[in-house]
């Protein structure tokens, strides 16, 4: 038994196989699986998170036909050709003592072809194609298709396969009347919609016989009008059970609910609950998911007996190796996942290989090594932000001798300001890892400290990377001096005092963030934060509702907020792919008032001055806040190149916002810092 987290280590025993720990890593498409030529790239990625100790591992999603595929010539397992290509992946894991599954998943209508199918015609709300209904006869070809798909994977010497059930594809299609209006045996009747899930798992089960894993993936609240009813989820899981799953994994919501459900703003471990009732009706292992991100967090759901396993994907992303720490007493070496979806769903969405905002190694292991240096160098780094952070790390990690300078009292620099905004509170998740790292590598640590060009060049350093960040910009409006106005530093950082009725210039990541903090009304403890999000949102915790669906109520806004910008574009149009609405939907519910297209005429005792469409008018407000951009803070730079410093031999890097100051850009600046101290 693991001293430190006795259950979530505990070996799982299957029958005919044991895991060695109840970690699944979920199932993540990270566009390493679309092209044969990435899949070494591929098998480095698992191999690295094998030899990090998950008990068992799940692609990212293989269709098991053409019709199913995510995005055309997207990942398949249909042949013996794919198959054995893939024992290249098989073999790395295996040869670090893991396990691994391949996801099998039918895209259904939310397949970005224009030869998708579906249980109907219905077309998604978010992708542009229309998908055929299948016949009788494609039906039946299509679950010999997936039994196929399994003796591929079974061929690769995968351990068994996940059949993908959940988030809304094409299983999840058949089984719910959102989609599903067939009337003949694959509709009508839940016994009739649950007809495919279940014959694929029959199938399936009788293609790759008894010693081969099959995890299914269902979905235990829809989310969406015309889901499942909890009722009809009991009846199907136990069917599941029967026709030869050996787990039960779990997804919540499809792609197109209006809930969230995996975003940073989503509490930890939200939908336990829904596993926990689960667990009371099956007896095969029940595993939970969604926002479980340190491993306190998963003891606890075990421990609780709310699951028998736990599912983690992009907290893998962000330390491959979180459970080999946890087994250790080190999770506070853990890189914690802050569940931004910057760099994981964004690009995938994007059609981009994923990698993490906190790691940029993921999917990149082959390229970016931290590799012991062969030639030490004196190196100082300016600036304890995320790219400060991130370089002076990597380097020291190499063998560097690092000095960080911050003329704070503190390091994290704009981490400090994000984690006040709610819901990102695990932002500060970020900072404790940093300061571990700069800890452990011994990174000689100077706060407080202003660092000039001479006392640079008078201590002889070899380089210097410059990571000062940015100086928030204030725009050239008449009366931008009156005492009405503030910038944002003023209310995040200094937490000065702002009047009930606001108006906010400026509707980039940064107007958005201040908008939620200026409009949310704080709970007095993390419990509370929690029950209030399922109110707000309208989540069922009782699970008496269809689809885990009730009308939301909404808490009454703590001012009155106007959100505004020059752009004549959609506001908000430009936030994250897969985050973006979030935001957007957080300030509507609570009636900011969003203005596109403004002239900003003139700040005085009577308000903002502006002009929309040719029509003037004033914003009757107590406080301007300035989110209006910012501009890169090199001045240093400058100084030691006047100074000659290049030519006394010190070279000088810009990293981060000091480099380039657009919306602030913690996955950039990461991934510039962590990359220029892999390259000295």
């Amino acid at each position: 038994m693991n001293p430190h987290f006795p259950h979530l280590l505990a070996p799982l025993d299957l029958g005919f196989t044991t895991l060695k720990n109840r970690v699944i890593m979920g199932s993540m498409h990270t566009g390493l699986e679309d092209r044969f030529y990435h899949i070494d790239k591929l098998a480095a990625y698992f191999a690295e998170r094998a030899r990090g100790g998950v008990g068992l591992m799940i692609t990212g999603g293989y269709a098991p036909n053409r019709r199913g595929e995510l995005l055309p010539l997207g990942s398949r397992m249909d042949n013996k050709i794919t198959a054995l290509l893939h024992r290249r992946v098989t073999t790395a894991v295996h040869q670090e003592g893991g396990k691994i599954c391949m996801q099998l998943l039918h895209a259904g209508r939310y397949g970005y072809t224009p030869y998708s199918v579906s249980a109907t015609t219905k077309k998604s709300p978010i992708t542009p194609f229309k998908p055929s209904k299948l016949s009788n006869r494609q039906i039946e070809s299509t679950l010999k298709d997936y039994a196929n798909a399994a003796k591929m994977a079974q061929l690769a010497n995968y351990d068994g396969i996940e059949i993908m059930a959940s988030e809304g594809y094409l299983i999840n299609q058949f089984l719910c009347e959102r989609v599903n209006t067939r009337k003949d045996k694959w509709g009508g009747s839940s016994e009739n919609r649950m007809r495919f899930a279940v014959e694929t798992v029959k199938q399936t089960r009788k293609a790759v016989g008894d010693k081969f894993i099959i995890v299914y993936r269902m979905s235990l609240m829809d989310l969406v009008d015309g889901g499942q009813s909890w009722e009809e989820i009991e009846i199907l899981a136990k069917a599941i059970e029967d026709a030869g799953a050996n787990i039960i994994n779990t997804g919540i919501g499809w792609h197109e609910a209006r809930i969230p459900t995996i975003v940073t703003s989503v509490p930890r471990a939200a939908f336990s609950f829904a596993t926990a009732k689960l667990k009371k009706v099956v007896s095969i292992p029940v595993c939970a998911s969604n926002r479980i991100n340190t491993p306190e967090v998963a003891e606890e759901i075990l421990s609780n007996n709310e699951a028998d396993m736990v599912s983690m994907a992009r907290p893998f992303l962000a330390d491959p190796f979180f459970v080999a720490k946890a087994e250790v007493g080190k999770s506070k070496e853990i890189n914690t996942c802050i569940a931004c979806n910057q760099a994981c769903l964004d690009h995938t969405f994007q059609m981009k290989r994923a990698s993490c905002l906190v790691n940029p190694r993921a999917c990149h292991e082959t390229e970016l090594r931290y590799l012991p240096t062969m030639d030490k160098k004196r190196i100082a780094v300016i600036g304890s932000g995320p790219a400060g952070m991130a370089s002076s790390t990597v380097l020291a990690e190499r063998g560097h001798d690092v000095t960080l300078f911050d003329a704070a009292d503190k390091i994290g620099g704009q981490f400090n300001i994000a984690m006040q905004i709610p819901g990102k509170s695990d932002f500060a998740e970020t900072m404790r890892y940093f300061g571990v790292m700069i800890e452990k590598y011994g990174v000689n640590v100077r706060l407080n400290t202003k660092a000039t060009a001479a006392s640079l060049i008078d201590e002889g350093f070899d380089e210097v990377i410059i990571a000062t960040g940015i100086t928030p910009r204030t725009p050239p409006i008449l009366g931008v001096e009156h005492k009405k106005v503030m910038g944002y530093l003023d209310v995040l950082r200094d937490k000065k005092p702002v009047g009930k009725k606001v108006a906010i210039i400026g509707a980039g990541g940064i107007g958005f963030d201040v908008g939620e903090y200026l409009v949310h009304a704080h709970a007095k403890s993390e419990k509370a934060e929690k029950q209030q999000w399922y109110k707000e949102w309208g989540v069922d915790t009782n699970l008496e509702h269809r689809a885990g669906l009730v009308d939301a109520e909404v808490l009454p806004a703590e001012r009155d907020v106007y959100l505004l910008q020059r752009k004549e574009s959609s506001v908000g149009k430009n936030l994250g792919k897969t985050s973006g609405w979030v935001h957007r939907a957080t300030l509507k519910q609570k009636n900011v008032t969003m203005i596109a297209g403004c002239q900003y005429d003139l700040i005085d005792d009577q308000g903002l001055h502006i002009t929309v469409n040719g029509k003037k008018r004033i914003l009757d407000v107590d406080n301007i806040i300035m989110c209006a951009g910012q501009e890169s803070n090199r001045a240093l730079a400058d100084e030691l190149i006047a100074a000659g410093a290049e030519k006394q031999g010190m070279k000088i890097h810009l990293v981060g916002g000091a480099d380039f100051a657009s919306e602030l850009d913690a996955k950039r600046a990461i991934n510039q810092g962590s990359r220029l101290a892999a390259s000295l």
